[in-house]
């Protein structure tokens, strides 16, 4: 029998703070005068705060809560607190933004509260069925999100294809936990992980049940070859709504995926290795080398983040503390190179996003040094340059499959790492090296923007030159245990 615990309210606190202040931005919004509708940005910013406040109150009494389906454990501290990370930047960046192009900001901040309340759950969760209400929240919202330029026909179809190829993913995911549940009579984590406890209880069925789980896992991942989505809806969506999509539910989605390889379901074995270690070289290759033909700077970007996917999955197929670690370290690292270059574009795109080729790019340097050199950072580190972020959490992703003996997996994985360095010197090239007359926006960064990029820009040379403190959390974090 499930009793009523006031504790457990207490290890759900980030998540009901980040409701709350996404409730009051929403009743809060008519009253408040057009001209001073930057004031919600703040609010919601200061939900975030108060969420990772929130955090830390609930670190001091982690446990279990709600029947054993929500875990307050480190793993999904370190999460929540990378959510946070992921909302904070893209408040900053889009305060401005919302202003410029004149969209409801209530709403957006509203969104983007709630839908990180969703990851929380879902990283949080040791239940299929906590699992999945925790990713509806999330998918609404960026649902919603991604075609919040009602007016714009890219920005529709955007929304319209999200949504459509998320339905399916989501039927996929709870079809496989029907199976589960039928196989086993349970779908708490915990629970599976004794009854599936050796590789002998896997039959057939339980096989499919894992790979129907892992398919829709792999829509919110980019994963091939279900990542068709990934470049229509970057492009279409709004530039602050594309830094979101491309943090922070792909982050949620990994945390399960943790949870169910390496916890819950880690007794699958080979049929588990073989699906990531596949599903690894195909989104990096995929990735990879349809970002060499882009010339719209977001298209390119997407085409990237589905590499990154594939890097992310090279450290889960090594299936090991070590391994899970690297992806929690890399996900950091990801979260402020990615979004902190979305929410740049967002602003030199100008109003409406016109400015999105890599040739209206050219010259930046000479017009707009600052912004050319944050822009630079960014590139250089998603390439894995040396003293950034990007360049030690591939390289504990590496370290990690050579540990597991995945010597194939590192060097296919080494070589799409260099071909990756020429799509992201193409938009350097064309700032710094390139004549011409730029067309992209040179009006000043606004304050809030220049802070979220210099929370970046520190982070990104702080974890590339200072790695020790992150590395001990996402090793104490690092053991998704379910």
């Amino acid at each position: 029998m499930i009793t009523f615990q006031p504790a457990d309210v207490m290890r759900i606190l980030p998540q009901i703070i980040l409701c709350g202040f996404g409730i009051l931005v929403m009743v809060l919004d008519p009253f408040v005068a057009p001209r001073r509708r930057s004031l919600l940005g703040w609010l919601a910013l200061a939900g975030v705060l108060a969420a990772a406040g929130g955090t830390l109150r609930t670190s001091f009494g982690p446990g279990l809560a709600f029947g054993r389906s929500i875990a307050a454990d480190n793993f999904s501290f370190y999460f929540f607190y990378l959510f946070l990370l992921v909302a904070a930047l893209t408040v900053l960046g889009s305060i401005n933004y919302l202003e410029r192009d004149s969209l409801q900001h209530g709403e957006f901040y509203a969104l983007v509260l709630l839908g990180t309340a969703g990851m929380c759950f879902m990283a949080s969760s040791t239940d299929l069925i906590m699992v999945f209400i925790g990713l509806e929240i999330s998918s609404i919202s960026t649902y919603i999100l991604a075609g919040f330029r009602r007016k714009d026909a890219l920005a529709n179809e955007a929304s319209l294809k999200y949504f459509l190829l998320g339905s399916f993913a989501t039927a996929f995911f709870l079809y496989g936990i029907a199976f589960v549940y039928g196989l086993t009579g349970t779908i708490n984590l915990l629970e599976l992980s004794e009854r599936l406890a050796h590789p002998a209880q896997w039959t057939t069925l339980a096989r499919v049940a894992l790979l129907l789980m892992f398919v829709g896992l792999a829509f919110k991942l980019s994963i091939a070859p279900f990542q068709v989505w990934t470049p229509d809806v970057y492009q279409g969506a709004p530039a602050p709504v594309t830094a979101f999509l491309s943090v922070g539910p792909k982050a949620a989605a990994f945390a399960i995926l943790l949870r169910i390889l390496l916890g819950g379901l880690a007794s699958a074995g080979a049929t588990s290795f073989w699906v990531v270690w596949v599903s690894a070289i195909l989104t990096m290759c995929l990735g990879n080398l349809s970002a060499l033909w882009q010339t719209n700077i977001k298209r390119l970007l997407a085409y990237s983040a589905i590499a990154h996917a594939g890097y992310v999955l090279v450290g889960v197929a090594a299936g090991s503390h070590e391994g899970a670690s690297a992806v929690l370290f890399y996900l950091t690292a990801y979260a402020l190179m990615n979004v902190g270059a979305f929410v740049l574009i967002a602003y030199l795109a100008g109003n409406g996003e016109v400015s999105t080729q890599i040739d209206d790019y050219i010259g930046l340097a000479y017009v707009k040094p600052g912004a050319a050199a944050c822009l630079t950072v960014f590139l250089l580190s998603l390439a894995g340059f040396p003293t950034t972020a990007g360049f030690f959490g591939k390289f504990y992703l590496f370290r990690a499959a050579i540990h597991s003996h995945l010597i194939g997996l590192t060097i296919i994985a080494l070589l799409n790492s260099v071909v990756s360095v020429y799509y992201y010197l193409r938009i350097v090239v064309a700032m710094y090296m390139r004549e011409g007359e730029t067309r992209v926006s040179t009006a000043s960064l606004p304050m809030a923007l220049r802070t979220a990029l210099a929370v970046s820009v520190v982070g990104i040379f702080y974890l590339g030159l200072f790695p020790n403190l992150f590395l001990t959390l996402s090793n104490t974090a690092g053991i998704p245990l379910p």
